[in-house]
C-alpha cells in the first residue's frame, strides 16, 4: 500500500528488487535508499535478508514502510533522512536504490508534492550521483551496491562513477520499452536536451552493480 504522496513502486522497483533477492544470503544485511513504499525492503526481509534499513526524507514513506513490513510480517527499521545520513558509520552487504531519476527544469530539488519522488535536476543524476560517490565507504568487504534507471540518463556515466570509488561494475540487466508515463509527459523537454532523439519514445531500464573487493 502506499499512503498519498508516496511514489506506488513501477517495473524498475520490481526488477531491481528480484536481483537483489536472487542474490541475498540469509542474514545479510541491506540498505535501501529513496525507499518511497519499501517494496524492496520489504522484498528483502521477505527473502531471508536481515537486518534490513530503509530510508527515505518523505515522513510518509517512512509511515508507508512501517505499515507495509506490519502487513507482510517482516522487519525492517524505517529511517528518514538525506540518503546515507541516518546510517552515517554502518556497512551493509547489500545497498539498492531506485532514486528519483526524472530530469526536471533545473537543478533544485523540490521539497515536498510528488514530484519529490521523480524529480532530480536538470539531467537527472542529482541524488544518483552522491549514491554513487557515497556507496563504498557503506558498504561490507565483498558487498555490493545495485541501482536501476533509465539509460536516458548515462549508464556509462553510472560506471564511471562506481568505478571511480574503488568498485567493480557490470550491467545486470538491460530492458527495452516504451517510455513510461512520466517520461512521455517530458518527452519534448528530453528531446531538448538531447536526451531522447526526436520522435523516440522508447528508453532502456537498466540495473548497475558496484561490486567492492
Amino acid at each position: 500500500m502506499t499512503l498519498p504522496g508516496v511514489f506506488r513502486p513501477r517495473s524498475d522497483s520490481w526488477m531491481l528488487a528480484r536481483h537483489l533477492c536472487g542474490q541475498l544470503r540469509p542474514g545479510a544485511s541491506v540498505l535501501d535508499l529513496c525507499t518511497g513504499s519499501g517494496a524492496i525492503a520489504v522484498a528483502a526481509a521477505g527473502c531471508g535478508a536481515g537486518p534490513v534499513t530503509a530510508i527515505d526524507v518523505s515522513r510518509r514513506s517512512v509511515t508507508t514502510v512501517r505499515i507495509n513490513a506490519g502487513l507482510n510480517g517482516v522487519r525492517v527499521r524505517a529511517l528518514r533522512g538525506d540518503l546515507f545520513a541516518p546510517v552515517a558509520g554502518e556497512r551493509f552487504d547489500h545497498i539498492v536504490a531506485n532514486p528519483p531519476y526524472l530530469p526536471a527544469e533545473g537543478d533544485a530539488l523540490p521539497t515536498r508534492g510528488p514530484a519529490r519522488a521523480i524529480d532530480a535536476g536538470a539531467d537527472g543524476r542529482v541524488l544518483l550521483d552522491r549514491i554513487c560517490a557515497q556507496a563504498a565507504v557503506h558498504l561490507r568487504p565483498g558487498g555490493a551496491v545495485m541501482l536501476v534507471h533509465s539509460n536516458l540518463i548515462g549508464v556509462e556515466r553510472t560506471v564511471a562513477a562506481l568505478e571511480a570509488s574503488g568498485l567493480h561494475v557490470d550491467v545486470l540487466e538491460r530492458r527495452r520499452g516504451p517510455l513510461g508515463p512520466l517520461l512521455t509527459a517530458r518527452a519534448a523537454l528530453l528531446e531538448a536536451r538531447g536526451l531522447l532523439a526526436p520522435g523516440e519514445r522508447e528508453e532502456e531500464l537498466v540495473v548497475v552493480r558496484g561490486a567492492a573487493a
